[in-house]
Protein backbone atom coordinates (compact mmCIF):
# COMPACT_ATOMS: atom_id res chain seq x y z
CA UNK A 1 0.00 0.00 0.00
CA UNK A 2 1.32 3.47 -0.86
CA UNK A 3 0.93 6.50 1.37
CA UNK A 4 1.38 10.20 0.84
CA UNK A 5 3.72 12.62 2.58
CA UNK A 6 4.95 16.03 1.50
CA UNK A 7 3.26 15.51 -1.86
CA UNK A 8 5.00 12.17 -2.48
CA UNK A 9 4.17 8.55 -1.77
CA UNK A 10 6.18 5.77 -0.17
CA UNK A 11 5.40 2.25 0.96
CA UNK A 12 6.79 -0.11 3.55
CA UNK A 13 8.17 -2.19 0.69
CA UNK A 14 10.93 0.14 -0.49
CA UNK A 15 12.75 -1.15 -3.56
CA UNK A 16 16.50 -0.60 -3.64
CA UNK A 17 16.74 -1.15 -7.33
CA UNK A 18 20.45 -0.44 -7.60
CA UNK A 19 21.17 -3.27 -5.17
CA UNK A 20 18.56 -5.54 -6.73
CA UNK A 21 16.92 -6.27 -3.39
CA UNK A 22 13.81 -5.15 -1.49
CA UNK A 23 13.95 -4.13 2.16
CA UNK A 24 10.98 -3.55 4.48
CA UNK A 25 11.20 -0.19 6.23
CA UNK A 26 10.11 0.24 9.86
CA UNK A 27 6.70 1.90 10.41
CA UNK A 28 7.05 5.68 10.04
CA UNK A 29 4.54 8.42 10.88
CA UNK A 30 4.73 9.47 7.25
CA UNK A 31 3.24 6.12 6.29
CA UNK A 32 0.00 6.63 8.23
CA UNK A 33 -2.87 6.40 5.72
CA UNK A 34 -4.54 9.74 5.08
CA UNK A 35 -7.88 8.00 5.49
CA UNK A 36 -7.12 7.21 9.16
CA UNK A 37 -8.66 10.27 10.78
CA UNK A 38 -7.72 11.62 14.17
CA UNK A 39 -10.32 11.53 16.94
CA UNK A 40 -13.08 14.08 16.47
CA UNK A 41 -12.54 17.46 18.10
CA UNK A 42 -16.22 18.38 17.74
CA UNK A 43 -17.89 19.76 20.88
CA UNK A 44 -21.60 20.28 21.44
CA UNK A 45 -23.00 23.79 21.70
CA UNK A 46 -23.79 25.07 25.17
CA UNK A 47 -27.44 25.82 24.55
CA UNK A 48 -30.18 25.31 21.98
CA UNK A 49 -32.91 27.82 21.19
CA UNK A 50 -34.74 25.50 18.77
CA UNK A 51 -37.12 24.03 21.36
CA UNK A 52 -39.18 21.81 19.06
CA UNK A 53 -39.96 18.07 19.13
CA UNK A 54 -37.68 16.08 16.83
CA UNK A 55 -37.30 12.50 15.62
CA UNK A 56 -34.17 10.66 14.45
CA UNK A 57 -34.25 7.12 13.03
CA UNK A 58 -30.93 5.23 12.99
CA UNK A 59 -30.69 1.91 11.18
CA UNK A 60 -28.03 -0.79 11.26
CA UNK A 61 -28.19 -3.67 8.76
CA UNK A 62 -27.78 -7.43 9.05
CA UNK A 63 -29.25 -7.76 12.54
CA UNK A 64 -27.18 -8.26 15.71
CA UNK A 65 -25.89 -11.11 17.84
CA UNK A 66 -29.30 -11.40 19.47
CA UNK A 67 -28.00 -13.72 22.22
CA UNK A 68 -25.59 -11.09 23.52
CA UNK A 69 -28.03 -8.24 22.82
CA UNK A 70 -31.13 -9.39 24.74
CA UNK A 71 -31.20 -8.65 28.49
CA UNK A 72 -32.00 -11.60 30.75
CA UNK A 73 -34.23 -9.54 33.05
CA UNK A 74 -37.14 -7.25 32.25
CA UNK A 75 -38.94 -4.22 33.62
CA UNK A 76 -37.43 -1.22 35.40
CA UNK A 77 -33.75 -1.26 36.40
CA UNK A 78 -33.12 -4.47 34.47
CA UNK A 79 -29.62 -5.87 34.06
CA UNK A 80 -27.99 -4.76 30.84
CA UNK A 81 -26.91 -7.50 28.44
CA UNK A 82 -23.22 -7.92 27.51
CA UNK A 83 -23.70 -5.94 24.29
CA UNK A 84 -25.89 -3.21 25.79
CA UNK A 85 -23.48 -2.75 28.71
CA UNK A 86 -21.56 -0.20 26.62
CA UNK A 87 -24.58 2.09 27.20
CA UNK A 88 -24.35 1.88 31.00
CA UNK A 89 -23.57 5.60 31.37
CA UNK A 90 -26.78 6.57 29.54
CA UNK A 91 -29.08 3.75 30.68
CA UNK A 92 -31.54 6.28 32.12
CA UNK A 93 -32.05 7.70 28.62
CA UNK A 94 -33.27 4.68 26.65
CA UNK A 95 -35.66 1.72 26.64
CA UNK A 96 -34.93 -1.73 25.18
CA UNK A 97 -37.78 -3.44 23.32
CA UNK A 98 -37.49 -7.12 22.42
CA UNK A 99 -39.82 -9.61 20.77
CA UNK A 100 -41.35 -7.09 18.35
CA UNK A 101 -41.41 -7.41 14.58
CA UNK A 102 -43.29 -6.59 11.39
CA UNK A 103 -45.91 -9.37 10.90
CA UNK A 104 -46.51 -8.55 7.23
CA UNK A 105 -42.85 -8.50 6.21
CA UNK A 106 -40.89 -11.42 4.83
CA UNK A 107 -37.46 -10.58 6.26
CA UNK A 108 -34.24 -10.99 4.35
CA UNK A 109 -32.34 -8.01 3.08
CA UNK A 110 -35.47 -5.95 2.50
CA UNK A 111 -35.36 -4.94 6.17
CA UNK A 112 -34.43 -1.33 5.45
CA UNK A 113 -37.31 -1.05 2.96
CA UNK A 114 -39.86 -2.00 5.60
CA UNK A 115 -38.34 -0.87 8.92
CA UNK A 116 -40.28 2.40 8.96
CA UNK A 117 -43.22 1.26 6.83
CA UNK A 118 -44.16 -2.23 8.06
CA UNK A 119 -45.39 -2.94 4.52
CA UNK A 120 -46.05 -6.18 2.75
CA UNK A 121 -43.93 -5.58 -0.33
CA UNK A 122 -45.88 -8.30 -2.22
CA UNK A 123 -49.32 -6.99 -1.30
CA UNK A 124 -50.40 -6.15 -4.86
CA UNK A 125 -50.94 -9.22 -7.07
CA UNK A 126 -48.84 -9.13 -10.19
CA UNK A 127 -46.55 -6.46 -8.80
CA UNK A 128 -43.05 -7.31 -7.58
CA UNK A 129 -42.79 -4.44 -5.12
CA UNK A 130 -45.27 -2.14 -3.39
CA UNK A 131 -44.23 -0.09 -0.37
CA UNK A 132 -46.12 2.37 1.85
CA UNK A 133 -45.32 5.75 3.33
CA UNK A 134 -42.67 5.62 6.08
CA UNK A 135 -43.35 7.00 9.55
CA UNK A 136 -40.65 9.68 9.24
CA UNK A 137 -42.53 11.13 6.28
CA UNK A 138 -45.84 11.10 8.14
CA UNK A 139 -44.07 13.01 10.89
CA UNK A 140 -42.35 15.38 8.46
CA UNK A 141 -45.64 16.28 6.78
CA UNK A 142 -46.88 17.69 10.09
CA UNK A 143 -43.87 19.02 12.02
CA UNK A 144 -41.51 19.81 9.14
CA UNK A 145 -43.46 22.65 7.58
CA UNK A 146 -41.51 25.37 9.43
CA UNK A 147 -38.01 24.15 8.61
CA UNK A 148 -35.85 24.50 5.51
CA UNK A 149 -35.82 20.72 5.14
CA UNK A 150 -38.98 18.89 6.26
CA UNK A 151 -36.80 15.78 6.54
CA UNK A 152 -33.30 14.59 5.70
CA UNK A 153 -32.40 11.16 4.34
CA UNK A 154 -28.86 9.84 4.84
CA UNK A 155 -27.14 6.54 4.18
CA UNK A 156 -23.70 5.08 3.47
CA UNK A 157 -24.69 4.82 -0.19
CA UNK A 158 -26.35 7.69 -2.02
CA UNK A 159 -29.52 7.50 -4.06
CA UNK A 160 -32.33 5.01 -3.51
CA UNK A 161 -30.72 1.67 -4.31
CA UNK A 162 -32.82 -1.19 -5.64
CA UNK A 163 -36.19 -2.54 -4.58
CA UNK A 164 -35.56 -4.86 -1.65
CA UNK A 165 -32.04 -3.49 -1.15
CA UNK A 166 -32.82 0.12 -0.44
CA UNK A 167 -30.29 2.86 0.29
CA UNK A 168 -32.94 4.85 2.12
CA UNK A 169 -35.39 4.35 4.97
CA UNK A 170 -37.83 6.97 3.68
CA UNK A 171 -40.78 6.46 1.33
CA UNK A 172 -43.41 8.98 0.26
CA UNK A 173 -47.21 8.64 0.14
CA UNK A 174 -47.05 6.42 -2.92
CA UNK A 175 -44.31 4.20 -1.50
CA UNK A 176 -41.67 5.80 -3.72
CA UNK A 177 -38.18 5.85 -2.13
CA UNK A 178 -36.65 9.21 -1.29
CA UNK A 179 -32.95 9.40 -2.24
CA UNK A 180 -30.31 9.49 0.48
CA UNK A 181 -27.06 11.46 0.72
CA UNK A 182 -23.82 9.91 1.98
CA UNK A 183 -21.21 12.68 1.68
CA UNK A 184 -20.54 14.73 4.84
CA UNK A 185 -19.16 17.58 2.74
CA UNK A 186 -22.20 17.77 0.45
CA UNK A 187 -24.51 17.60 3.46
CA UNK A 188 -22.66 20.43 5.19
CA UNK A 189 -22.75 22.58 2.06
CA UNK A 190 -26.44 21.96 1.57
CA UNK A 191 -27.22 22.82 5.19
CA UNK A 192 -24.86 25.67 5.95
CA UNK A 193 -22.94 27.11 2.97
CA UNK A 194 -24.60 30.23 1.49
CA UNK A 195 -25.47 30.10 -2.19
CA UNK A 196 -23.74 32.54 -4.52
CA UNK A 197 -25.82 34.83 -6.73
CA UNK A 198 -25.01 32.61 -9.69
CA UNK A 199 -26.02 29.48 -7.77
CA UNK A 200 -29.25 31.16 -6.67
CA UNK A 201 -30.23 32.12 -10.22
CA UNK A 202 -29.36 28.66 -11.51
CA UNK A 203 -31.47 27.09 -8.76
CA UNK A 204 -34.45 29.32 -9.52
CA UNK A 205 -34.19 28.44 -13.21
CA UNK A 206 -34.01 24.75 -12.35
CA UNK A 207 -37.15 25.05 -10.23
CA UNK A 208 -38.94 26.88 -13.05
CA UNK A 209 -37.94 24.20 -15.54
CA UNK A 210 -39.18 21.45 -13.25
CA UNK A 211 -42.51 23.19 -12.70
CA UNK A 212 -42.94 23.57 -16.45
CA UNK A 213 -42.31 19.86 -16.94
CA UNK A 214 -44.72 18.97 -14.13
CA UNK A 215 -47.42 21.16 -15.67
CA UNK A 216 -47.03 19.40 -19.01
CA UNK A 217 -47.09 15.97 -17.38
CA UNK A 218 -50.27 16.80 -15.43
CA UNK A 219 -52.06 18.16 -18.51
CA UNK A 220 -51.26 15.09 -20.57
CA UNK A 221 -52.11 12.70 -17.72
CA UNK A 222 -55.48 14.33 -17.09
CA UNK A 223 -56.40 13.97 -20.76
CA UNK A 224 -55.38 10.32 -20.59
CA UNK A 225 -57.43 9.74 -17.43
CA UNK A 226 -60.68 10.39 -19.32
CA UNK A 227 -60.11 7.44 -21.64
CA UNK A 228 -58.96 4.67 -19.29
CA UNK A 229 -60.72 2.25 -16.96
CA UNK A 230 -61.38 2.63 -13.24
CA UNK A 231 -58.26 0.76 -12.08
CA UNK A 232 -56.02 2.84 -14.32
CA UNK A 233 -57.77 5.98 -13.11
CA UNK A 234 -56.87 5.00 -9.55
CA UNK A 235 -53.25 4.50 -10.53
CA UNK A 236 -53.20 7.86 -12.28
CA UNK A 237 -54.68 9.53 -9.19
CA UNK A 238 -51.79 8.13 -7.11
CA UNK A 239 -49.45 9.49 -9.74
CA UNK A 240 -51.12 12.92 -9.51
CA UNK A 241 -50.54 12.88 -5.75
CA UNK A 242 -46.85 12.21 -6.32
CA UNK A 243 -46.64 15.08 -8.82
CA UNK A 244 -48.45 17.41 -6.40
CA UNK A 245 -46.01 16.44 -3.64
CA UNK A 246 -43.14 17.32 -5.96
CA UNK A 247 -44.77 20.67 -6.73
CA UNK A 248 -45.15 21.38 -3.01
CA UNK A 249 -41.48 20.59 -2.39
CA UNK A 250 -40.46 22.97 -5.17
CA UNK A 251 -42.63 25.72 -3.71
CA UNK A 252 -41.09 25.20 -0.27
CA UNK A 253 -37.56 25.25 -1.65
CA UNK A 254 -38.22 28.49 -3.50
CA UNK A 255 -39.64 30.10 -0.36
CA UNK A 256 -36.41 29.34 1.50
CA UNK A 257 -33.93 30.34 -1.18
CA UNK A 258 -33.68 33.97 -0.02
CA UNK A 259 -33.50 33.13 3.70
CA UNK A 260 -29.92 32.95 5.01
CA UNK A 261 -28.63 29.60 6.13
CA UNK A 262 -27.35 29.17 9.71
CA UNK A 263 -23.70 30.06 10.25
CA UNK A 264 -21.78 26.95 11.30
CA UNK A 265 -18.02 26.53 11.53
CA UNK A 266 -16.66 23.49 9.67
CA UNK A 267 -13.07 23.41 10.96
CA UNK A 268 -13.76 20.72 13.61
CA UNK A 269 -15.78 18.52 11.27
CA UNK A 270 -14.02 15.75 9.35
CA UNK A 271 -15.99 16.31 6.16
CA UNK A 272 -13.64 14.31 3.93
CA UNK A 273 -14.57 10.95 5.48
CA UNK A 274 -15.74 8.29 3.02
CA UNK A 275 -18.38 5.71 4.05
CA UNK A 276 -16.97 3.02 1.75
CA UNK A 277 -13.48 3.25 3.23
CA UNK A 278 -13.08 0.83 6.13
CA UNK A 279 -10.43 3.07 7.72
CA UNK A 280 -12.82 6.03 7.66
CA UNK A 281 -15.79 4.14 8.98
CA UNK A 282 -15.77 5.16 12.67
CA UNK A 283 -15.13 8.83 11.88
CA UNK A 284 -17.64 8.84 9.03
CA UNK A 285 -20.37 7.69 11.42
CA UNK A 286 -19.29 10.26 14.01
CA UNK A 287 -19.25 13.19 11.58
CA UNK A 288 -22.62 12.19 10.13
CA UNK A 289 -24.11 12.20 13.62
CA UNK A 290 -22.40 15.52 14.34
CA UNK A 291 -24.11 16.89 11.25
CA UNK A 292 -27.40 15.47 12.52
CA UNK A 293 -26.82 17.32 15.80
CA UNK A 294 -26.09 20.57 13.93
CA UNK A 295 -29.11 20.16 11.66
CA UNK A 296 -31.34 19.78 14.71
CA UNK A 297 -29.85 22.53 16.87
CA UNK A 298 -30.08 25.05 14.02
CA UNK A 299 -33.67 23.90 13.35
CA UNK A 300 -32.75 23.20 9.74
CA UNK A 301 -34.86 20.05 10.10
CA UNK A 302 -36.73 18.15 12.79
CA UNK A 303 -36.79 14.73 11.15
CA UNK A 304 -33.78 12.62 10.08
CA UNK A 305 -33.61 9.05 8.81
CA UNK A 306 -30.09 7.62 8.72
CA UNK A 307 -29.30 4.18 7.33
CA UNK A 308 -25.82 3.55 8.76
CA UNK A 309 -25.23 0.85 6.13
CA UNK A 310 -27.39 -0.70 3.47
CA UNK A 311 -28.49 -4.28 3.95
CA UNK A 312 -25.97 -6.91 2.84
CA UNK A 313 -23.21 -4.37 3.41
CA UNK A 314 -21.41 -2.44 6.10
CA UNK A 315 -18.20 -2.54 8.11
CA UNK A 316 -17.27 -2.91 11.73
CA UNK A 317 -15.00 -0.43 13.47
CA UNK A 318 -11.95 -2.31 12.28
CA UNK A 319 -13.19 -2.88 8.75
CA UNK A 320 -14.82 -6.25 9.46
CA UNK A 321 -17.30 -7.52 6.86
CA UNK A 322 -20.60 -7.05 8.70
CA UNK A 323 -22.75 -8.91 6.17
CA UNK A 324 -20.48 -11.95 6.07
CA UNK A 325 -20.54 -12.25 9.85
CA UNK A 326 -24.35 -12.06 9.90
CA UNK A 327 -24.37 -15.44 8.11
CA UNK A 328 -22.70 -16.94 11.17
CA UNK A 329 -24.47 -20.31 11.16
CA UNK A 330 -24.15 -20.34 14.94
CA UNK A 331 -20.34 -20.26 14.82
CA UNK A 332 -19.13 -18.89 18.22
CA UNK A 333 -16.18 -17.04 16.73
CA UNK A 334 -18.31 -15.26 14.13
CA UNK A 335 -20.95 -14.43 16.73
CA UNK A 336 -18.32 -12.83 18.96
CA UNK A 337 -17.07 -10.73 16.05
CA UNK A 338 -20.67 -9.74 15.34
CA UNK A 339 -21.02 -8.62 18.98
CA UNK A 340 -17.92 -6.45 18.56
CA UNK A 341 -19.60 -4.71 15.63
CA UNK A 342 -22.79 -4.32 17.67
CA UNK A 343 -20.87 -2.66 20.48
CA UNK A 344 -19.06 -0.44 17.99
CA UNK A 345 -22.41 0.80 16.66
CA UNK A 346 -23.73 1.40 20.17
CA UNK A 347 -20.64 3.43 21.07
CA UNK A 348 -21.44 5.74 18.15
CA UNK A 349 -25.07 5.97 19.29
CA UNK A 350 -23.98 6.75 22.85
CA UNK A 351 -21.80 9.61 21.67
CA UNK A 352 -24.72 11.12 19.72
CA UNK A 353 -27.02 10.81 22.73
CA UNK A 354 -24.38 12.51 24.90
CA UNK A 355 -24.07 15.43 22.45
CA UNK A 356 -27.80 16.05 22.77
CA UNK A 357 -27.77 15.51 26.53
CA UNK A 358 -24.96 18.02 27.10
CA UNK A 359 -26.84 20.82 25.32
CA UNK A 360 -29.31 22.83 27.42
CA UNK A 361 -32.78 23.47 26.03
CA UNK A 362 -35.62 25.05 27.99
CA UNK A 363 -35.60 23.52 31.48
CA UNK A 364 -33.92 20.38 30.22
CA UNK A 365 -31.72 19.26 27.34
CA UNK A 366 -31.94 18.73 23.59
CA UNK A 367 -32.27 15.01 24.25
CA UNK A 368 -35.47 15.61 26.20
CA UNK A 369 -37.01 17.10 23.04
CA UNK A 370 -35.52 14.53 20.64
CA UNK A 371 -36.66 10.92 20.28
CA UNK A 372 -34.17 8.49 18.73
CA UNK A 373 -35.18 5.11 17.33
CA UNK A 374 -32.25 2.73 16.79
CA UNK A 375 -32.37 -0.78 15.45
CA UNK A 376 -32.46 -3.16 12.51
CA UNK A 377 -35.14 -4.56 10.23
CA UNK A 378 -33.65 -8.03 10.40
CA UNK A 379 -32.83 -10.60 13.06
CA UNK A 380 -30.13 -13.10 12.05
CA UNK A 381 -31.17 -15.29 14.99
CA UNK A 382 -29.35 -18.27 16.41
CA UNK A 383 -28.27 -19.71 13.09
CA UNK A 384 -27.81 -16.75 10.76
CA UNK A 385 -31.42 -16.61 9.55
CA UNK A 386 -32.88 -13.37 8.18
CA UNK A 387 -36.13 -12.96 10.07
CA UNK A 388 -38.47 -9.95 10.51
CA UNK A 389 -39.27 -11.20 14.04
CA UNK A 390 -37.74 -10.18 17.38
CA UNK A 391 -36.01 -7.17 15.85
CA UNK A 392 -33.31 -5.39 17.90
CA UNK A 393 -34.80 -2.06 18.94
CA UNK A 394 -33.98 0.86 21.26
CA UNK A 395 -35.91 4.08 21.87
CA UNK A 396 -33.98 6.95 23.46
CA UNK A 397 -34.69 10.53 24.54
CA UNK A 398 -38.01 12.33 24.44
CA UNK A 399 -38.57 12.74 28.17
CA UNK A 400 -40.37 16.05 27.71
CA UNK A 401 -42.60 14.27 25.21
CA UNK A 402 -43.72 11.79 27.85
CA UNK A 403 -41.35 8.86 27.29
CA UNK A 404 -40.07 6.89 30.29
CA UNK A 405 -36.77 4.98 30.18
CA UNK A 406 -34.34 2.66 31.95
CA UNK A 407 -36.60 -0.29 31.12
CA UNK A 408 -36.64 -3.50 29.17
CA UNK A 409 -40.03 -4.11 27.54
CA UNK A 410 -40.18 -7.73 26.46
CA UNK A 411 -42.89 -9.17 24.19
CA UNK A 412 -43.63 -12.70 23.04
CA UNK A 413 -42.08 -12.90 19.58
CA UNK A 414 -44.75 -15.44 18.52
CA UNK A 415 -47.69 -13.35 19.75
CA UNK A 416 -46.71 -9.70 19.86
CA UNK A 417 -48.14 -6.35 18.85
CA UNK A 418 -46.73 -5.07 15.55
CA UNK A 419 -43.70 -2.80 15.63
CA UNK A 420 -45.94 -0.26 13.89
CA UNK A 421 -47.41 0.40 17.35
CA UNK A 422 -44.02 1.78 18.42
CA UNK A 423 -43.81 3.95 15.29
CA UNK A 424 -47.33 5.26 15.92
CA UNK A 425 -46.43 6.07 19.52
CA UNK A 426 -43.32 7.98 18.41
CA UNK A 427 -45.37 10.00 15.91
CA UNK A 428 -47.90 10.91 18.57
CA UNK A 429 -45.16 11.87 21.06
CA UNK A 430 -43.67 14.40 18.61
CA UNK A 431 -47.08 15.94 18.06
CA UNK A 432 -48.55 14.24 15.00
CA UNK A 433 -52.31 13.79 15.13
CA UNK A 434 -52.90 10.25 13.90
CA UNK A 435 -54.64 7.17 15.29
CA UNK A 436 -53.22 4.45 13.06
CA UNK A 437 -50.19 3.63 10.98
CA UNK A 438 -49.54 0.66 8.70
CA UNK A 439 -50.75 -2.48 10.51
CA UNK A 440 -50.80 -0.89 13.98
CA UNK A 441 -53.36 -2.01 16.54
CA UNK A 442 -52.83 1.03 18.76
CA UNK A 443 -50.03 3.22 20.08
CA UNK A 444 -47.35 1.60 22.29
CA UNK A 445 -48.52 3.14 25.58
CA UNK A 446 -45.91 1.09 27.51
CA UNK A 447 -43.29 3.62 26.40
CA UNK A 448 -44.95 6.44 28.30
CA UNK A 449 -44.12 7.56 31.79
Amino acid sequence: MSHSFSGRTISRRFALRSAGVALTLPWLNAMKPLSCAADSQFKPWTESTAQHPRAVFCYVPNGVNIQQWTPKSTGDNYTLSPTLSVLESIRDEFTVLTGLGHPRCTGGHSGADTWLTGADLKSIPGKDYANNISIDQRIAHQIGADTRFPSLQWSDMSGTGAAGHSHTLSFDRTGTPLPAENSPRRIFERLFVPDSDGDRQATLQRYADKRSILDQVLDESKRLQKSVGREDQRKLEEYFQSVRSTEQRLERLQQWIDRPKPKVESSLLQLAMQPGNAHDRPMWLDVMLELAYLALITDSTRVISFEWSREAGGYGGGGENHHELSHHGGDPGMLEKLSIIDRFHLERLKRFVELLKRTREREGTMLDQTVIVFGSGMNNGLGGDHSPKNLPLLVAGGRRMGLKHNRHLQFDEKNHPPMANVLLEIAQRVGVEMDEFSDSTGAMSELRG
